[in-house]
């Protein structure tokens, strides 16, 4: 055999292990982001944290994420992926056959369970303006505006974000942990509040 077929061999060899050891990286920054989102202010986290908890070097952190938020957005985008799945492929009321006004207060329950359970993860992906340029959250427009529509609602271009605008994380944060409601009360305002949007 030839030296650069011995060396072709060797470089071929060498890509998978190379694939298979950025993947175990990934995974352990995304697992030890998670804990750290969870265990304190998502704002307080930092890149040195996350290399320091994930073991791995600074360098091999930032080769697959450029900032805390980025983690974050890579966390929550497994979750969101759930639920839009469930928008177009899942049974009503959440997924197609339903009226507009069932499918808006199924999408506001799901997306309250989402921050329920993951709002560490929300408040260090999605406050402020970052909320706004995220890909779930273009998604979640083109699925209100389709229920609005179809509900005839007037105006649905400006009314869209407004309906949105209940399922902010730092809003849920304050209601719960501050305002002192339960989940259960949030959920049944914003099943209400669905009800009055698509009446027309």
């Amino acid at each position: 055999m030839s030296e650069e077929e011995q060396s072709g061999r060797s470089g071929a060899a060498a890509a998978p292990r190379r694939r298979a050891d950025a993947v175990r990286n990934r995974e352990q920054i995304l697992a030890a982001a998670e804990r750290l989102f969870a265990e304190r202010d998502p704002g307080t986290v930092t890149m040195d944290a996350v290399a320091k908890a994930a073991g791995v070097g600074r360098a091999t952190l930032y080769r697959s994420f450029p900032d805390p938020p980025s983690i974050a957005v890579a966390l929550l985008d497994e979750h969101d992926r759930r639920i839009q799945q469930q928008l177009v492929y899942g049974p009503p009321p959440l997924g197609p056959g339903a009226p507009p006004a069932e499918r808006l207060a199924a999408f506001y329950l799901a997306m309250l369970d989402l921050l329920r359970h993951h709002l560490p993860l929300a408040l260090g992906a999605e406050t402020g303006q970052a909320r706004f340029e995220t890909g779930a959250y273009g998604f979640w427009r083109v699925h209100v505006r389709t229920l609005l529509v179809d509900a005839g609602a007037p105006d649905p271009d400006a009314l869209i974000d407004v309906v949105l605008a209940p399922l902010a994380p730092e809003l849920y944060r304050f209601q719960r942990f501050e305002r002192g409601l339960t989940h259960e009360r949030i959920a049944d305002s914003l099943t209400r509040l669905a009800r009055s949007l698509t009446a027309g």
